[in-house]
């Protein structure tokens, strides 16, 4: 990767790829991090508001999948590994319970839940993903074409999202034992 050749062979491009960052880059990054941080304190949710933070994030993984890859001419073998990627952490997590001391209020239908750094850590992991991959694309942007990386990338993309839906459906699975 041309970036990693970049940073270990010249290590003052790293600045200047920093001061190349567009400032809304730098919010949005603040506003992830600070949605991820709420995450790590105990808090009642309601139930679209605890599927809004993965229903977020898969599209920001989508979003960076069809960014990537959309002029690469393989968008749709990128978007199957995205999915099938996906459907396969969620497969393998089909029986993630929730976090100890989760539980499900039916009459105020409210989730009361433990702080958790899982979200903050997956959050930062995507967004440092379609960071690097932007930054890897604006530096070569051939390496696009290469089935390898844009699997990888897809792939990754995937399982983060995969572990944000099996978190989701554990808690969804919540609300109707309650019934």
């Amino acid at each position: 990767m041309m970036l990693f050749q970049l940073v270990t062979h010249q290590p003052q491009a790293v600045g200047r790829i920093l001061q190349g960052t567009p400032a809304w880059v730098w919010g949005l990054l603040a506003a992830l991090m600070a949605l991820g941080l709420s995450q790590t304190l105990a808090r009642q949710a309601s139930t679209a508001r605890v599927l809004a933070l993965p229903a977020a994030m898969s599209v920001l993984s989508l979003v960076g999948v069809v960014s990537a890859f959309s002029s690469s001419g393989r968008l749709g073998a990128t978007l199957v590994a995205w999915l099938a990627s996906a459907a396969a952490v969620m497969f393998v997590l089909r029986h993630l319970k929730p976090a100890r001391h989760a539980r499900f209020d039916p009459q105020a239908r409210r989730f009361h839940l433990p702080g958790s750094w899982l979200p903050l850590v997956l959050i930062a992991a995507i967004f440092s993903l379609k960071y690097m991959v932007g930054i890897e694309l604006a530096l070569q942007p051939q390496t696009a074409q290469q089935p390898t990386f844009a699997l990888t990338v897809c792939a990754v993309y995937g399982a983060l999202t995969g572990i944000f839906a099996a978190r989701a459906l554990a808690l969804w699975r919540m609300t109707t034992a309650s019934h």
